[in-house]
């Protein structure tokens, strides 16, 4: 005899969820984790444009698996430390490898301390990178989501891979501008650890927090089709924006009000 179907049972407990829906972020966050992997890989083979490209594919699919999981409840701790471990990789090793090979590692040519100077700096890019990280991950449910503090990990990839794109893409040699790639790569990585706000595009708390203002999506699609365009230079150009952003936000709290007369 088959046991009575207990689902009409109000009193019944719930049937678990199925294991499998948990699948689908984390996917997206295993591409992620590919794209800075493949990132890592076509950099140390001299293929830097492609390398680039793999960094904002990851970009696009850290954006994703978040709201994924949000729409399909399939929200977890796993998922989140997941998610840090694939960033850390994506955003913090990918970006300071290929600037490492695309122009740091020519500071040897200069000496064998100047070398050093070359892979400190990746190492710093990488290190801040994980702090960013983890004080984001220490500090989520106590932060306001309207602004990141410090540079959020993906935007700092993306200043560092549109300017190797941007420099490929107009031929010009990562030797010779290894200086500028080194002011690039501290600079960035000094953002990311600092107590600097951020705009996160994001609303408050609440069913209205995803909610963004109109002149934001006229903006967005003004962006989508400069992208055609010209991509790297249109990436380049909107990460140097956004990273000046905070510093400049930062200034203009800190001065004082104008005295009235």
């Amino acid at each position: 005899m088959e046991p009575a179907d207990d689902r009409s049972d109000p009193l019944a407990p719930p049937r678990p969820r199925g294991r499998g829906i948990y699948l689908l972020p984390n996917l997206f966050t295993t591409g992620g984790l590919f794209g800075g992997f493949f990132a890592i890989i076509a950099a140390s083979q001299g293929r830097f444009e492609q390398a680039c490209v793999a960094i904002f594919i990851a970009a696009i699919l850290d954006g994703i698996d978040g709201r994924v999981a949000r729409l399909t409840n399939t929200q977890s701790e796993f998922g989140v430390q997941y998610d840090s471990l694939a960033d850390l990789v994506s955003f913090g090793m990918a970006p300071a490898l290929v600037m490492y090979y695309w122009a740091l590692s020519a500071f040897k040519l200069d000496g064998i301390t100047a070398g050093k100077l070359g892979w400190l700096a990746a190492f710093l890019y990488a290190a801040c990178a994980a702090l960013r990280l983890a004080r984001f991950n220490s500090q989520v449910a106590q932060v306001d989501k309207r602004w990141f503090i410090g540079l959020a990990s993906p935007a700092a990839a993306g200043l560092m891979a549109s300017f190797v794109w941007t420099c490929t893409d107009l031929g010009l040699d990562g030797v010779r501008l290894r200086a500028a790639a080194l002011a690039v790569t501290v600079v960035a990585a000094l953002l990311m650890v600092s107590r600097i706000r951020y705009n996160s595009f994001k609303g408050a708390r609440g069913p209205r927090g995803e909610r963004v203002p109109f002149f934001a999506i006229v903006l967005v699609v003004a962006v989508l089709i400069a992208l055609v365009i010209d991509p790297p230079k249109v990436l380049l150009a909107a990460a140097t924006l956004y990273a000046l952003s905070g510093p400049v936000l930062w200034r203009r709290r800190r001065r004082p009000p104008a005295a009235v007369e």
